[in-house]
C-alpha cells in the first residue's frame, strides 16, 4: 500500500489509549497481546489470560524471560505488582460470570451487525479451533476487535455478512485496524478515526461493508 497506515504496535497503542482506568481486560491471541505493552505502569488496567493469570504486564526482554510465565497464546509475559495466578476453572468463571469489562479479540471477519468469525482455520494455528474466544465473546461486557483491515490477498475483513463459521453473534462494539477505528452501530460501521494518509475513498474501497462517516 502506498498510503500511510498504522503499524501493529501503533494499532495496539491506539487500543491501549482507549481503555479506561481500572478495567479488567482479556487480550486474545495475536495482535491483541501487544496491547499490554502500551499501557503506562502508572495506569491500572488489569490484564487477564484464560490460562489463569491476572495482572499481565508488558512482554519481557530476552534476558528477563521467565519460562514458566506465559499467556494463553504461549507467549512469555511479565506480571505487574499485585498480579495473581488462579486455577483454570476460576479463570473461566471470571469470563462466564461477566466479570471482564472488555475482551480484545483478533478476527478473520467482522460483519456490519457485530458478528465475529475467528475460529482457527488450520492445524498450524497456535490455538486449536475456537479456544476461549466463544466464552469471551459471550461473557465479557464489551468486545473490541483488533486486526488487519484486509487479508494478505487484499480481501476486506469488514463484511456485510461473515462467510466463515461464526464465533458469536452481534457482540462486537468496536473494530481497530491498520486503516481505521470503527464503531458497530445499528446502521452498520461508523468511522471514528482514520490512519494518517488514508482517504475516505481509499478506506471505502478496501471495505466490503458500507461505511458511515461523521
Amino acid at each position: 500500500m502506498d498510503m500511510s497506515t498504522w503499524s501493529r504496535p501503533q494499532m495496539a497503542a491506539r487500543v491501549a489509549a482507549d481503555i479506561p482506568e481500572g478495567w479488567y481486560v482479556n487480550l486474545g491471541i495475536g495482535i491483541p497481546t501487544m496491547v499490554a505493552d502500551h499501557v503506562p505502569l502508572e495506569r491500572e488496567v488489569v490484564f487477564h489470560s484464560e490460562n489463569g493469570v491476572l495482572g499481565i504486564g508488558p512482554a519481557p526482554p530476552k534476558e528477563m524471560v521467565d519460562p514458566w510465565l506465559i499467556n494463553a497464546g504461549k507467549q512469555h509475559v511479565t506480571l505487574r505488582k499485585g498480579g495473581a495466578f488462579v486455577h483454570h476453572a476460576d479463570s473461566f468463571a471470571m469470563i462466564r460470570g461477566g466479570h471482564l469489562d472488555l475482551c480484545v479479540l483478533g478476527a478473520f471477519e467482522v460483519a456490519q451487525n457485530g458478528d465475529i468469525a475467528n475460529w482457527a482455520t488450520s492445524e498450524n494455528d497456535t490455538a486449536p479451533a475456537v479456544g476461549g474466544a466463544m466464552d469471551l465473546a459471550a461473557g465479557a461486557k464489551r468486545v473490541w476487535v483488533l486486526m488487519e483491515h484486509t487479508t494478505k490477498e487484499g480481501r476486506s475483513k469488514l463484511v456485510r455478512r461473515c462467510s466463515y463459521p461464526l464465533t458469536a453473534l452481534g457482540c462486537v462494539r468496536r473494530v481497530y485496524t491498520n486503516l481505521a477505528v470503527l464503531d458497530v452501530t445499528p446502521e452498520g460501521f461508523a468511522v471514528v478515526d482514520v490512519a494518517p494518509g488514508v482517504s475516505r475513498e481509499e478506506l471505502a474501497a478496501r471495505t466490503e461493508a458500507p461505511l458511515r462517516f461523521a
